[in-house]
């Protein structure tokens, strides 16, 4: 199907064009400009009062963790604590169909917001895992059209976080993780830099669940297969300790040492960086996740996003689990993110724009997409439209600003992904709130049976 959007209030194109309209074709954009004239065979979309934006790339998420939010025993603990409360306590006992009523939901929640892309830190598995629990996130994607990228994680050993102990996680062993991880990406990973699906090799901390040789090996297992890397790294100051206690060098000269630095490397968090550091990340192109909400939720604190950028860095957005960052948004992301360092550096430290392109195009060419993340003729056509005719946007004197200055609640016309129609009146892929809900609520009440007993 082929779709001439027309009359839109303004669309991001990065630039001062002041586009109006916007012709797809075959899953691309094809034209951009004013008062563009339909085409036969071609949809016309009003875009009257919206404003349009590239679809948001979430580049870390744990889908999981949808069905997480506001476990009471987590509520006010730090990061350490806060793991052995919530997602290590509860994740053992999720089966294949929880999963997908969670990834679902994260995926919904994501949609809503304006996100078209997730990178999913499928971050634990155990030695008998069933492969239906991964199976599962990739069916809620294609399900809902969206883009994923899954980040298969992997602990080979208990490590230092106590709540992989408490609860009985019994870890891979490095052959099974290189097995599991050929299979995924046999299955299910797409070269392509327009891809719908691809496969990260994702070690569930760097500092705490593996030893280094099986890092050594994950990374060769990577690049042999063109894949990228991710994991965690300087959440909070114990990942520096440890680094120092056990292998005698700082947490990123140690990822160094395992060839865990480079432009196919990128970091959730990233807090607790130096100078040194953030110079030695920026000289190997290594990318960070910004995930200012849940650093903020957990108390984990700011990363240094600005001095990083500053350096060189490519700086990423992602809305981390829905156990330490409930709302599950982009736009809360984007937001915070625009608002939070004008705290530290000043009012000119972030433009919306800037923030945008973080959320957006930024977070594509990291992940390999670089064929997504902006409009543009000839990228992909993830599109969102926001329709800011609405109270939360009324007497914004920027309109093309007004989604990431005024956040939650936004509310979405359409949504395309590969030029399809994913969310609005034109989507066959809307789901049914009621029954997503009722989903969720059932699993939620058997998980709960299990982990009491």
């Amino acid at each position: 199907m082929n779709y001439l959007i027309q009359n839109s209030n303004a669309i991001f194109s990065g630039d001062d064009s002041n586009f109006t309209d916007l012709r797809i074709a075959n899953g691309k954009i094809t034209e951009l400009g004013y008062s563009l004239k339909a085409q036969p065979n071609e949809t016309v979309v009003d875009a009257k009062g919206c404003v349009i934006y590239p679809g948001f790339v979430n580049t870390h998420h744990h889908l999981a963790q949808s069905v997480l939010k506001g476990v009471p025993q987590g509520l006010n603990q730090g990061l350490g604590d806060w793991l052995a409360s919530v997602p290590y306590r509860f994740w053992p006992k999720m089966d294949a169909q929880l999963m997908y009523s969670a990834a679902k939901l994260g995926l919904y929640e994501l949609l809503r917001s304006g996100a078209t892309t997730c990178a999913d830190h499928h971050y634990l598995y155990h030695s008998q895992s069933s492969a239906e629990v991964e199976e599962a996130v990739w069916q809620a994607a294609e399900e809902l059209g969206m883009r994923l990228v899954l980040c298969r994680g992997s602990a080979t050993v208990q490590g230092s976080h106590r709540g992989m102990k408490q609860s009985g996680i019994e870890p891979e062993t490095i052959d099974q993780v290189i097995q599991r991880m050929q299979a995924s990406m046999e299955r299910h990973h797409q070269t392509s830099n327009m891809a719908m699906k691809k496969l990260v090799v994702a070690p569930t901390s760097l500092i705490h669940s593996s030893v280094p040789e099986h890092l050594t090996l994950c990374a060769e297992f990577a690049r042999a297969h063109n894949l990228k890397l991710h994991s965690h790294l300087l959440e909070v100051g114990f990942d520096e300790i440890q680094a120092q206690e056990k292998y005698g060098m700082s947490a990123v000269d140690f990822a160094e040492s395992v060839n865990w630095l480079g432009e196919d490397v990128w970091f959730a968090h990233l807090v607790k960086c130096d100078e040194r550091a953030i110079q030695k990340l920026a000289q190997t192109k290594t990318a960070i996740a910004h995930c200012p909400t849940s650093n903020c939720r957990l108390g984990s604190g700011i990363a240094p996003v600005i001095d990083m950028q500053e350096q060189g860095m490519n700086i990423t957005l992602g809305v981390d689990g829905s156990a330490s960052a409930e709302s599950g948004s982009m736009i809360q992301e984007l937001n915070l993110a625009w608002l939070l360092h004008r705290t530290q550096h000043g009012p000119e430290a972030t433009k919306a724009e800037d923030v945008i392109k973080w959320g957006s195009e930024n977070g594509a060419r990291l992940l390999g997409l670089e064929g997504t993340g902006r409009i543009a003729v000839g990228m992909a056509a993830d599109i969102v439209l926001y329709d800011i005719d609405q109270p939360r946007m009324s007497g914004v004197h920027s309109p093309l600003l007004a989604p990431i200055l005024c956040a939650e609640p936004v509310s979405i016309k359409h949504t395309f992904i590969n030029g399809k129609p994913v969310w609005g009146g034109l989507s066959q892929t809307q789901l049914d709130e009621a029954q997503l809900v009722a989903e969720v609520k059932s699993g939620l009440a058997d998980l709960l049976k299990k982990v009491d007993h």
